[in-house]
């Protein structure tokens, strides 16, 4: 043995720094282990010409009840996105938005033609009994499938079709929207409780938020793991050994990590970065695709929420496609053409980022999202496959399998 600790966290994502956090508080020895070459796990952000890309469009929700314990929001400096959308049927942009978060706006929701009016009202009866009911008591209902729910509030199939299924995909990466009513009323209590925006920054300041508490000597980068066991985890400069081993890497990596972990099926999808001098809309808000084409989920003007990410005098605009194949850029940027209802031929292409593994599926049952994380001999799991697949998710599990440790550990 090479060197040894209390507890090892394999793994610098979300997951794998909350569980260092709460080690860390506890005062309990740790060391972290990141096979690549900085923090963060999916949650990453590229910079290109002065544009922030981040690794697939990602937003951060501020009712999201991990994040008031890891860090200071305010730090991030949100740009704020309209809590609403935009649907395009056919020639007409139809403007759908929250009336607790936009008063002024309520009336020309109600009266936008997509859906009926008791479409709205029950949507809005949803969304509302999600946000001021308990969580204890949503995660007691039957829990069925995002459509079944749907259905079951008694939504009618152009509203389902034309606005949630594209938003949801998006939400969810799932465009068949089989996962969980559980996952989904909390989503839902997310989206009526908080605010959705993105850090001045670029996503990837999320991480280093969570990790900036840490002492960097207690992280190890590049240092890629080849097998954990009970007291020991090996890489190639040696084994480190322990009395506790906490997995936070990706579903896939976890289950070569520890055969037993039953595997996750993974959703994946693409987004296109363009950049354009002229906006082609002037608002931050997320336009979806009413007129039922299916190729894009959601495409939104990214620098009218935060203007840092594009450079002076021009704009971001991230598309998202779900699924496992993606369609080519001048495909989607005819799309786009149709969706913003102008040319987009003077559009530069920046980039395209494909992530096949970007979250984990949770059709029901997912009970109260909360899945084991001891696995026994101290070996322990976190990650957002353990408990909803979020942001939220991932620190959730996270500070939960820390706990978890530091039981094993108090009773020796």
């Amino acid at each position: 043995m090479v060197a040894a600790t209390e507890v090892v966290v394999v793994g610098g994502g979300l997951a794998g720094l909350a569980a260092a956090r709460r080690l860390h508080r506890a005062g309990v020895p740790w060391r972290l282990l990141e096979a690549a070459d900085r923090l963060g796990g999916r949650v990453a952000t590229d910079t290109v010409d002065g544009y922030l890309l981040d690794r697939g469009f990602q937003v951060l929700n501020t009712a999201y009840p991990r994040l008031g314990t890891l860090l200071d929001i305010e730090r991030l400096g949100l740009g704020y996105f309209t809590s609403g959308v935009l649907v395009r049927r056919g020639h007409d942009l139809l403007r759908l938005v929250n009336p607790l978060r936009e008063p002024a706006g309520a009336p020309r929701t109600a009266l936008a033609g997509v859906g009926s009016v008791a479409d709205r009202l029950r949507f809005a009866a949803l969304a509302a009994g999600c946000a001021i009911l308990p969580p204890g008591r949503l995660l007691t209902t039957p829990d069925t499938t995002t459509e079944s729910a749907l259905r079951r509030a008694r939504l009618s199939d152009e509203i389902i079709e034309e606005v949630l299924r594209p938003f949801l995909s998006g939400v969810f990466v799932d465009r068949e929207l089989e996962t969980s009513s559980h996952v989904l009323a909390m989503v839902l209590r997310s989206f009526v409780r908080g605010r959705i925006g993105l850090p001045a920054g670029g996503m990837a300041a999320l991480p280093r938020a969570v990790a900036e508490a840490l002492p960097a000597e207690l992280i190890d980068l590049a240092t890629p793991v080849a097998e954990v066991a009970p007291g020991r985890v090996r890489t190639p400069g040696g084994d480190v050994a322990c009395r506790a081993v906490v997995v936070a890497v990706d579903p896939p990596a976890a289950s070569a990590l520890l055969p037993a972990l039953p595997r996750v099926r993974m959703h994946g999808y693409t987004t296109y970065y363009h950049a354009t001098a002229e906006p082609p809309l002037r608002e931050p808000i997320l336009l979806v695709d009413g007129d039922r084409r299916g190729m894009v989920a959601n495409t939104v003007v990214v620098s009218r929420a935060a203007p840092s990410y594009a450079p002076a005098g021009r704009h971001l605009v991230a598309t998202s496609v779900v699924g496992p194949t993606a369609p080519t850029e001048p495909a989607v940027r005819v799309e786009l053409a149709r969706l913003y209802g102008r040319s987009t031929a003077a559009w530069e292409h920046l980039t395209t980022v494909s992530i096949p593994d970007a979250l984990p599926a949770a059709p029901p049952p997912q009970g109260r999202l909360r899945k084991p994380v001891a696995l026994g001999e101290g070996l322990f799991v976190a990650g957002d496959h353990r408990d909803s697949p979020s942001i939220q998710g991932a620190l959730a599990s996270g500070w939960r399998a820390a706990g978890a440790v530091l039981e094993h550990l108090r009773r020796g």
